[in-house]
């Protein structure tokens, strides 16, 4: 078992390796969501931190209570890793802080283990918790899970006409042979996806798509876009003026 323990990580070389198999014709893709990580102890933020991005999600980080609750609060994150123990605000009261106002999906991060305190987390409104140390595959698949039943999805397959996206496995076909996309132009998609059916503004794909350290230019998303239509059809992805993009 690979894990993250409390003050360092075990075996970072192992951590932080992206797995990408094509031997089988299948393309593994990287996602990218946007995700706060709310952590005190310096090592496994950092640690945590690289693991996230190496998965490619985009991360925000804060390293107290009240950092977090402020970030958590200011944008819309896809999920927050929330540890318990935290000075200023510990987790508890910065989760129920943030559900007074927002539904953004929770990971508790705990060192302890008695069900009082699982009890008392899911009941404050976390989605979901991992006890200290973890096994690293096993926290990204319950964050997985979190994003995709806060868009609706219970499922890791989606299908949308001739396309189908495993966000599992983070693969995506068109008329059953496989498509080879970048890992920006995944995240893209995935997050359209998600979404079926609703325009997503420009905005919302920037904050989605971009952490707080990345720089951004009006005319990515437009390129990536027609990167997409190339690839999955001209008419996959709508644009509807002045509003966004939307998938039918």
């Amino acid at each position: 078992m690979l894990e993250v323990c409390g003050n360092r990580s075990c075996k970072p070389d192992a951590v932080f390796k992206l797995q990408k198999n094509a031997g089988d014709e299948t393309i593994t893709i990287v996602a990218r969501m946007r995700i706060l990580l709310v952590e005190d102890e310096a090592d496994l933020l950092s640690s945590l931190a690289r693991a996230l991005r190496e998965e490619g999600y985009a991360v925000d980080t804060a390293a107290d209570g009240i950092e977090g609750l402020y970030k958590a609060e200011s944008w819309d994150y896809d999920a927050v890793v929330l540890d318990v123990m935290l000075p200023k605000l510990d987790g508890w009261g910065l989760l129920e802080k943030l559900r007074q106002g927002k539904k953004t999906p929770v990971l508790m991060l705990t060192a302890r283990d008695a069900a009082r305190d699982r009890v008392h987390g899911l009941d404050a409104g976390a989605d979901d918790y991992v006890v200290k140390p973890f096994d690293l595959s096993e926290l990204l698949a319950r964050l997985r899970a979190l994003i995709r039943r806060a868009a609706g999805h219970t499922q890791h397959l989606i299908e949308i006409g001739e396309v189908r996206i495993d966000t599992a496995g983070r693969t995506v076909c068109r008329g059953g042979e496989p498509v080879t996309l970048t890992a920006r132009e995944y995240s893209l998609l995935e997050f359209l996806a998600l979404h079926q059916h609703k325009v997503v503004t420009r905005t919302m794909l920037y904050e989605h798509l971009f952490d707080e350290d990345d720089s951004t230019f009006s005319n990515l998303l437009d390129v990536h876009v027609s990167n997409l239509r190339k690839k999955l059809g001209a008419e996959f992805i709508t644009t509807r003026r002045g509003h966004g993009y939307c998938i039918d």
